[in-house]
């Protein structure tokens, strides 16, 4: 851990393996293929293949470069290095050019996920205040909406550190305004949402009624919460039970698409004045996919509306609950007592991927966050296993009564 740490934010060229060959093979043909699409688009599209051979229903794709600064860095942007308008007008021009790449690796019904601080010093610089983005940046974060819709192409505007955060939210909602309006009931841009932070319930709320007062649908990707390790540890939920609390408690509200609990109305709002939503559930917490499959259900066999939904995962991570959902599909048909194939009242899940692309080097932030994640393993592989027993034995019962 700690020496992926240090090749990850170290600035010497040498440990950089874009730079050095030696240091590339070894993590490309480790942690990087373990967790990354690829490097090329003959890579990406043969890994997408591959996943969706499998059954999954697309892939969340997302360039990997990101800034993710110390928190000296964080407390002075202003201070960096100035650039002029021509050097920053680049760094936007090459954010541009590969996220609007990646929508194109992409497929009718994926998502792309963008991390506004891969667009620059400009784009820290605006984000960091909460304004809106430097009229450059914005002409391009609509080109690649545009390309988006066009595509069928669903962008997620990611979470990243708290210090940029707010700012992120305040761009998120302006483009969701712009974009998820124009077919009832569908969101083109999703902002996201991390339930180890105190504050989400409360940000979440007033985004619900912006929606509803501004009637369009709300795009919300849910997750846990990624940066840990960078942000400041009194904005966190004390305890991870209090995080399991936040997150499934939002995700029935949203669900049911009514508030309560953790998720309470903005003083002075009706409870009945809930917007569309549209939802990715991020989550590889099987307690939580099962709380939201139980929901599922019983609204479907009350013949009640259902929102929106479909679940992720990383690539590399919770493949055992990734299967497990791929299952589902199979337990939509059942026979009756006179063995004929009838409708089973279930949900269907539809399961993504989430996967960077990116070269080595680029992918190295990802990949650290993919290691301090995994530092509970034991646990995740102990749970893999038994998974693995339930499936393997799930076959041979099959195989048997088929012979």
């Amino acid at each position: 851990m700690s020496i992926l740490s240090y090749l990850a934010l170290s600035q010497w060229p040498v440990l950089s393996p874009d730079h050095n060959p030696v240091l590339r093979y070894l993590l490309k043909k480790t942690f990087y293929t373990q967790f990354c699409a690829g490097e090329t688009r003959e890579e990406i599209q043969r890994t997408v293949r591959n996943l969706k051979e499998l059954g999954y229903k697309g892939v969340i794709l997302c360039y990997a470069k990101e800034v993710v600064m110390e928190s000296d860095e964080a407390n002075n942007v202003e201070r960096m290095a100035s650039k002029s308008s021509a050097e920053t007008n680049s760094e936007v021009e090459v954010w541009k050019k590969v996220t609007m790449e990646t929508i194109r690796l992409t497929e009718e019904g994926d998502f792309v996920a963008l991390k506004f601080t891969g667009a620059g010093q400009r784009a820290l610089e605006h984000l960091t205040k909460a304004l809106p983005p430097p009229p450059f940046l914005e002409q391009a974060i609509v080109a690649i909406c545009d390309l988006a819709e066009k595509r069928n192409v669903r962008l997620l505007f990611d979470a990243e550190q708290q210090v940029v955060q707010l700012g992120i939210d305040v761009w998120a909602l302006d483009f969701q305004r712009r974009y998820n309006n124009r077919t009832p009931g569908k969101a083109v841009v999703y902002g996201t949402y991390q339930a180890y932070l105190r504050a989400t319930p409360a940000v979440l709320a007033k985004h619900l009624a912006a929606a509803h007062a501004n009637r369009f649908t709300l795009g919300v990707k849910l997750v846990r919460g990624a940066y840990l390790g960078s942000d400041p540890r009194h904005l966190i939920w004390p305890q991870k039970k209090d995080t399991d609390i936040a997150y499934d408690g939002i995700t029935e509200c949203l669900m049911k698409r009514r508030y309560g609990g953790v998720l309470k109305p903005l003083h002075g709002q009706d409870n009945d004045e809930f917007p569309d939503v549209n939802l990715v559930l991020a989550s590889h917490n099987h307690p939580s996919v099962k709380k939201a499959q139980i929901i599922r259900n019983e609204q479907i066999q009350k013949g009640q509306e259902r929102i929106n939904i479909v679940y992720g995962q990383l690539l590399g991570m919770a493949d055992e609950l990734s299967c497990e959902l791929l299952q589902g599909d199979k337990a939509t048909s059942q026979k009756d007592e006179k063995g004929l194939v009838v409708s089973a009242a279930v949900d269907v899940p539809r399961v993504y991927k989430y996967m960077v692309w990116g070269t080595v080097g680029e992918c190295m932030k990802y990949l650290l966050r993919r290691a301090e994640e995994n530092r509970d393993a034991v646990v995740r592989t102990k749970e893999g296993r038994r998974a693995l027993s339930v499936e393997l034995w799930r076959r041979i019962r099959a195989s048997v009564s088929r012979s």
